[in-house]
């Protein structure tokens, strides 16, 4: 029996490196979505095959995101945020 969350401050992952938060705008189908990076650029976001079928993702979620070295308008999807994560991110001021 414990509270999910309630009152209590979780640890979340937080970006590493190069990543940045993204919000989900578009799914395009053949696992490719488009996101709204906390930078300012939109970008097409990759699944990558070990979330696939695992992890869904759906518009309006908040993600981390890692831009292409080569190809700066597309990045792949590191990790999604639960909604209380996304919330608790929002009121810590991480995100809008």
């Amino acid at each position: 029996m414990s509270d999910d969350g309630e009152g209590g401050r979780k640890n979340l992952r937080m970006p590493e490196d190069d990543e940045v938060f993204a919000t989900v705008t578009n799914m395009l189908g053949a696992n490719r979505v488009k996101v709204r990076c906390a930078d300012g650029t939109e970008r097409t976001a990759r699944i990558p095959g070990k979330m696939q079928k695992r992890i869904w993702i759906r518009e309006d979620d908040v993600v981390l995101v890692e831009p292409w070295d080569w190809q700066d308008e597309k990045a792949d999807i590191t990790w999604r945020y639960e909604k209380s994560e996304a919330d608790q991110l929002r009121e810590e001021g991480h995100i809008q």
